[in-house]
């Protein structure tokens, strides 16, 4: 009896072994072809992140970079048209990367958003004084609506995408269409100031307070490139320093941009300069910014300042920053003689 139901049992076996070894090679197959679908998918992430990444990161830091025709209506102003202009550039022939969401390549980015969010910062800043000192006759007088909405526009913050749930899960206005409407505004007022209907007020007072409060701003850039520094090099050296190269560029762009305002200025205060005598004394500050903007290390370090092995290229954009200031500085006491 027990001799039988062994060869039964094998008999069995013998049938199902097939069949067992058919599953195996199933679940073989389906682990390999998941494997592989993996390998596939992280392969295709990387190229999509670090593909898209390449393409999109662009720091354009062209020293001659002019506004386009259609921004310089004739006897309007240099330096609102280059204004608009650069942030035209940032937001429509690059790509705004500030508040790219997380799925988005250039979510991975840094230097880049650093960088145009240092422009945007700029041109807000003397859109200030656009609004306050150069776009009226005086301060009593009435500030001009188209520069009031460029300035409220500019300063909206560049991290807003269609969501901001911070404050709102409907909707909203992206960065990049704020500063858009902002650039809309800067050339009716430059429109109309070709027209004769906006006022661009080139007086010296004008210049001196403009003048001033630009270094203002930028001596608050060196105070945050001093607090960064005295704090990097208070703790461990075996600790990575990933703010440095984000503050070196959103220093970098801020520059950028006042170079080519400062640059397009002297053309709307050309009869100011002139009679001041500053032509040579605004070429230096001139040079002094082009330097500091030209600076292009590989990779932002920030090294000891007295080390020999790594830089610290943010003590070297602080110092070329610092005779910027003073130059700005030199001028003004010019202007109230």
């Amino acid at each position: 009896m027990s001799s039988i139901s062994n060869r039964v049992s094998g008999v069995g076996d013998r049938l199902t072994m097939p069949i067992r070894h058919f599953w195996k090679r199933m679940r073989a197959v389906r682990l390999r072809t998941g494997v592989r679908i993996a390998e596939a998918v992280i392969l295709l992430l990387l190229i999509y992140f670090l593909g898209g990444m390449f393409w999109i990161h662009e720091i354009d830091d062209d020293p001659d970079f002019a506004p386009p025709i259609e921004f310089m209506p004739p006897r309007s102003s240099h330096a609102v048209a280059i204004s608009a202009a650069l942030v035209d550039r940032e937001i429509n022939r690059y790509r705004w990367t500030a508040n790219d969401p997380f799925f988005m390549p250039a979510a991975v980015l840094d230097n880049m958003p650093s960088f145009q969010q240092g422009i945007i910062a700029a041109i807000a800043r003397f859109t200030i004084e656009l609004t306050d000192q150069i776009g009226r006759t005086r301060e009593s007088s009435q500030a001009d609506p188209d520069l009031e909405k460029a300035l409220g526009l500019l300063k909206y913050s560049g991290r807003i995408w269609v969501f901001d749930f911070s404050t709102s899960f409907a909707p909203t206005a992206t960065s990049e269409a704020q500063y858009q409407a902002g650039v809309n505004a800067l050339q009716r007022y430059n429109q109309r100031l070709s027209e004769g209907s906006a006022v661009f007020d080139p007086r010296a007072d004008n210049l001196f307070t403009t003048l001033a409060r630009l270094e203002t701003d930028i001596g608050s850039s060196s105070a945050t490139i001093e607090r960064h520094l005295n704090k990097s090099h208070a703790t461990s050296s075996f600790v990575p320093d990933t703010l440095g190269d984000d503050i070196f560029y959103e220093v970098k762009g801020r520059l950028y941009a006042y170079f080519l305002i400062l640059r397009d200025l002297q053309a709307d205060y050309h009869k100011v300069i002139a009679e001041r005598h500053l032509e040579s004394s605004w070429a230096q500050m001139l040079e002094t910014f082009k330097t500091v903007v030209e600076l292009k290390p590989l990779v932002v370090t920030n090294g000891d300042p007295d080390g020999i092995m790594l830089p610290n290229h943010l003590a070297v954009q602080g110092f070329y920053l610092l005779r910027a200031i003073t130059q700005l500085r030199e001028i003004k006491s010019i202007l109230l003689t």
